[in-house]
């Protein structure tokens, strides 16, 4: 959404969609994270008690709050934030090593939010519906079965968009922070001592008193901060002033009085410790609360299953993945997406989560290693960015603050890292893989990019010496695309080669994606004449945009009357690539070289990607040795 559309729109409805969309996963974090630390802990004394909760809520001021509230939101590019869109930012004006090295960091961010994606819905789900064992122990085995039902019912619905249901998000979501700070007030009123541990010292005194039990803690109480990178990532639809409001006036209170209501409850009963958020309510609120946490749980869901879709977008947008079937669920709003492919394996991913840990407690570990990596590499991007061209106080001031955050980030990591056994391995091994498939397509492009182009002919030069000496002309208008401005495609010459003929008009395309997430309108095409009958025309998008060949070539026809550009008299000419691996190795080992021609093959078509008119094409196949 632009800032023009932000303006539009009125505040408290934005507020009202940031609770809908940003907060559904940390809303939903007190489902099982306070039950995680105490049973990790397994010491309910007050001072463990009051110790773990002010830890709790320093985490969320110091990491929410302070790093990604008040200065991570600041970051933005162009108003769009996310791991992607803040490496562009990162990566401007760096090159060398550095630029590898943020770059790789980048990418690997990204692709730990994939495990991210996976974990949500599953612990999430399961998380609320384990709430019908407090009610009844003999429904504890239909939490499985009901969670996988949910969870297909859920990812089947998603090639209809969220639109519908979307509008439904804010309203519910207000709902649930009302009920889960209604649940918390009861419970101080019963135990008001609990109130003690918004005194940091109880925290400090905890981690004093034994620092390696304080350090494995925090991989339990790194789940009240999962959900901290959507307030980034989402920024783009809501603004900055909407997503700070809503956290500071419902979503943290909520929190805070959730979680000590939670610490009192474990106060006065330790029992309670197999569920202590069904076991805040009263009996007969039990049954609807599991059903509010359900919808709860969707919605979170929601949220980060659309946030996969986000990142594949940017990520093929940037040259980072193959091209992919993208389908728009909504005509007013750009950025309502839903990708088939990635819909199908995060809905494969989901369910062996939940058959392979059977319950949420057992997920929590591989949870937390998804999050702390993620908010570890966009602290370290951030601090590229906002420390970036700074002097004097200024730069001492940031260095500070951002060091003292980076080093929090890596305690998270180091503490989830150390459970690794328990879960953590799952979303690493996720995340190398999806990073191993990014960086391959992504070298393999440029590897390919500079042996097309190394013995290219100049398009101008080219052109104007073959209308000196035509081949036989044809009607209508050549639209041939081509990947480099300014020099000649392949599928140029192979057409001359073989076909022996050369249109009445020649339009040579260029599509090039910018590091910004959406091209200023009035620098969307640029259009240069190269001969008489003949022009190079670029036409410029963002990376939360998609091309939109037949438009663009709509808009050159209104400003350049002189090329003829009607659809029925035009004509597409692409190059479809094949990879052959050379018999020795080249600039990919050959398993890499393998990996990547395989995901060649199965790239969606250009013409589908491009929404070129299938019948107007003509692809010229050419084989390349990598």
């Amino acid at each position: 959404m632009s800032q023009a559309a932000h303006a539009a729109t009125p505040r408290a409805a934005l507020v009202i969609g940031a609770l809908g969309v940003v907060y559904g996963d940390i809303g939903t974090s007190p489902l099982y994270t306070l039950r995680a630390c105490m049973t990790l802990l397994q010491d309910f004394s007050p001072d463990t008690v009051l110790g773990v909760l002010s830890l709790l809520f320093w985490m969320l001021m110091i990491v929410v709050s302070l790093k990604y509230v008040m200065l991570i939101l600041r970051a933005d590019n162009r108003g769009e934030g996310g791991t992607l869109a803040l490496l562009e930012l990162a990566l401007r004006g760096r090159g060398g090593r550095l630029g590898a090295v943020l770059t790789g960091l980048g990418i690997f961010g990204a692709a730990l939010f994939y495990g991210d994606s996976m974990i949500t819905p599953a612990i999430s789900v399961m998380s609320a519906l384990e709430g019908i064992g407090v009610v009844s122990h003999t429904l504890d085995d239909w939490v499985v079965p009901l969670s996988l039902a949910v969870l297909a019912l859920l990812f089947a619905v998603q090639s209809h968009g969220t639109a519908a249901m979307g509008r439904l998000f804010g309203p519910v979501m207000i709902v649930w922070f009302l009920t889960l700070a209604a649940l918390g007030i009861a419970q101080i009123a019963e135990h008001p001592q609990v109130l003690q541990a918004l005194d940091p010292r109880w925290a400090l005194c905890f981690v004093a008193r034994d620092p390696w039990t304080g350090f494995l803690l925090l991989s339990a109480v790194v789940l009240a901060l999962t959900g901290a990178e959507a307030l980034y990532a989402d920024m783009g639809h809501f603004g900055r002033p909407a997503i700070r409001r809503a956290w500071f006036v419902l979503v943290l209170p909520a929190l805070t009085l959730c979680y000590f209501g939670q610490g009192a409850l474990l106060l006065m009963d330790p029992g309670a410790i197999r569920n202590p958020f069904y076991l805040m309510a009263p009996g007969w609120a039990q049954w609807p609360l599991v059903v509010l946490a359900t919808i709860a749980t969707i919605v979170a869901s929601q949220a980060v299953i659309s946030g996969a879709y986000s990142v594949t977008r940017q990520a093929v947008q940037l040259g980072f993945w193959p091209r992919m079937d993208i389908q728009h669920t909504s005509a007013r709003e750009q950025g309502q997406v839903y990708l088939p492919q990635v819909n199908r394996l995060l809905l494969v991913a989901v369910i062996a989560l939940v058959l392979l840990f059977g319950s949420s407690e057992a997920l929590a570990s591989a949870y937390g290693f998804a999050v702390t990596g993620t908010m570890l590499v966009t602290t370290i991007l951030a601090f590229a960015v906002l420390a970036h061209g700074t002097r004097g106080w200024r730069r001492v001031a940031w260095w500070t603050v951002l060091g003292f955050l980076l080093v929090l980030d890596l305690l998270l990591f180091g503490a989830n890292a150390a459970k690794m056994h328990e879960g953590g391995w799952m979303p690493l091994t996720v995340g190398l893989a999806i990073f191993t498939l990014m960086m391959t397509w992504r070298r393999g492009r440029a590897i390919l990019t500079e042996i097309e182009h190394r013995d290219r002919l100049p398009v101008q030069a080219f052109m104007v010496q073959l209308e000196n000496y035509p081949p036989a002309r044809v009607d209508g208008t050549a639209v041939f695309m081509s990947m480099r401005e300014g020099v000649a495609p392949p599928a140029l010459l192979h057409n001359l080669k073989h076909n022996q003929v050369l249109h009445e008009h020649v339009l040579f395309l260029t599509v090039c994606i910018r590091d910004v997430p959406y091209a200023d309108p009035q620098e969307r095409l640029k259009v240069d004449k190269l001969s008489a009958s003949s022009w190079q025309a670029v036409v410029y998008y963002g990376f939360m945009e998609e091309p939109d060949v037949p438009r663009a070539l709509e808009a050159i026809a209104q400003h350049h009357s002189e090329i003829a550009l009607a659809p029925m008299r035009t004509s597409y000419f692409l190059s479809r690539e094949t990879i052959v691996l050379g018999r020795k190795a080249g600039a990919m080992p050959r398993w890499l070289a393998r990996l990547y021609a395989f995901m060649a093959r199965n790239a969606t078509r250009s013409t589908r990607f491009y929404r070129i008119p299938p019948n107007r094409v003509v692809e010229m196949g050419i084989q390349v040795e990598l």
